[in-house]
Parts: structure tokens; sequence; C-alpha cells
């Protein structure tokens, strides 16, 4: 596995963004490659106020204490590293304006993006951040969205289609051997479904569905433990009306759940509506991995 490469973090000071520093950390750690912790401060797009300008006195004054403050959030994030992971390296980058464009423009060439479920500015009792589901839809790189209540010594679940489960079947391979824990790998199953390319060949059966299904279901085992020999691999193939909904079930102790998306959207940056649903509703960090374009 390479493991040679970086994993960016974005933290913004928040309560919610603390739980994703900490895995990112650890993740860097287990991976041996370099942490970047990143914060994009907002204020300039939300004040008028400009920098220091000669001859007025006291001008750039809230310019200054922002800076300073920014820089204070740096420092916290980096302490956070260090008390999960001592004299763990880490990247530090202070940016200006809105985040989810900076952390995208990062992302090109990492292993990693992870953020929290909301941040600083998001409103009480939402379930995921707009930054958070942005970033799933359009960074370069697989995206961990990260929330309190894990699982340490859970399973990973990674939800897998016949046509998209070869790229989130890797990055949860690598997940689960980092942790030395479980693969799960579940597949929903929906009665008397039949995939596209069997609806066009005359008569399409569910017995032919059926075959199709654990065809995939076999070739997903043999990849999984021939990328990681000894692993503890379970196989799941429940019947359910909805995708999403019966991989949360199939997840309820994961420490984490990983799940693909082909962004099938209209608009540009969307993701799937089984991610989007997991993303939301999951108990667990997510890990969302989306096909490259």
């Amino acid at each position: 596995m390479d493991t040679a490469e970086e994993i960016i973090v974005g933290y913004d000071g928040s309560a919610a963004a603390v739980p994703a520093v900490r895995w990112a950390a650890r993740q860097a750690a287990q991976r041996n490659c370099r942490l970047h912790l990143v914060h994009s401060s907002l204020w300039p797009a939300m004040t008028p106020e400009p920098g220091p300008m000669p001859g007025v006195e006291g001008s750039g004054l809230r310019r200054a204490a922002e800076d300073i403050a920014a820089e204070d959030i740096l420092t916290d994030g980096v302490e956070q590293v260090h008390d999960t992971v001592p004299g763990l390296a880490v990247k530090t980058t202070l940016l200006f304006g809105w985040p989810a464009e900076h952390l995208r423009t990062l992302s090109s060439g990492a292993a990693l993006l992870v953020t929290g479920t909301r941040g600083a500015g998001g409103f009480k009792g939402l379930l995921i951040g707009s930054v958070s589901l942005e970033l799933a839809a359009t960074a370069d790189c697989p995206v961990a969205v990260i929330r309190r209540g894990e699982h340490p010594g859970g399973p990973v679940v990674v939800g897998v289609d016949v046509d998209d489960w070869e790229l989130p079947l890797r990055h949860a391979c690598t997940l689960a051997a980092l942790a030395g824990s479980a693969l799960r790998v579940v597949h929903v199953r929906k009665e008397h479904w039949v995939p596209r390319h069997l609806q066009n060949t005359g008569t399409p059966t569910q017995d032919q569905a059926d075959l199709l299904v654990q065809a995939v279901l076999d070739s997903a085992a043999r990849n999984a433990q021939e990328s990681v020999p000894g692993l503890d691999l379970q196989i799941r193939s429940p019947i359910g009306s909805s995708i999403p909904g019966t991989i949360l079930a199939e997840a309820q102790d994961a420490s984490i759940i990983v799940v693909g998306t082909k962004g099938r959207g209209l608009i540009r940056g969307t993701i799937g509506s089984a991610a989007h649903a997991v993303l939301h509703h999951a108990s667990c960090p997510v890990l969302v991995v989306r096909r490259p374009s």
C-alpha cells in the first residue's frame, strides 16, 4: 500500500473539528505520511474593513486581531495533533476565504482530506455542514467526514455496488489493515431488481441477477484477501428497500463507513443519493470515495 502521501485536515477551532484533527493525526502516524493542518479564515470576506491606512490612527487593528486569532486556531490545532500523536510532523497553512474552495484545491494528489461534520458557523442541529458536503462532492481525493461517537474497535464497513466496488473496497482494505480491524463488505439487494445491462438481454431473471451479485461479492472477497492476507472478512448481502438505510443498519458497530459515489447529479459537484444519506445519518465517521471524472 502506498502511504507516502499527505493527509490534509481542515480545522476551524470548533468542537466538531477536534475529532477530525485527532483522527487525521492517527491516520498520518499509521500511514507514515505528513499531516497538513489547514485553517481558512472567512473574516476578510465578512467585513468591509480594509487593512492599515497611512495617516489613519487605529486603522487595521481589527484585521491584526483577526490574524492573531487565526494563528491561534492553527496553534490549537497543532496542540490537538500532538495530544493525540506526540511528535508527529505537522505542516500548517493559514488561508483567507471560503474553506471548501481552498481545501478542494489542496486536495489534488493527497491521500485523504479530513473534515468535521460542521464548522463554527454551522446551524445548531444541522447534521453535516455545507463545507463537508461540498468537499465530499468535489475534492480530488477521498474525503473523510469525522463525527464523535466512533467505535475504535469496530469493523470497517464498505458498501459495494455491482458496477462500482473496486475503488471503495481498496480504501476500506487500507483502513482495516491499518486499524487491525475486521472488514465488512455489504451489498444491498432489492427484491425483483435486475441490473441495467441484463435488462436488454431478452428475458432477464432474478436468478441471473443473483448470480451476478454473487460473482461480484466473490471477486470482492478475493481482492480483499489478496490485499490484506489474514483479514477478518465479513460478506453480507441483505435485502432492503433503502440502500443507505440498510448499509447504516449493517454498520451500527462500525468504526467507519466507506461509500463510493459516481456523482450522477445534473449539477457539477453533486454526490449520489445513497452517499448523501449515509453522510447525513451515520453515527460514525464516513469516507466518501468519488470515482475520478
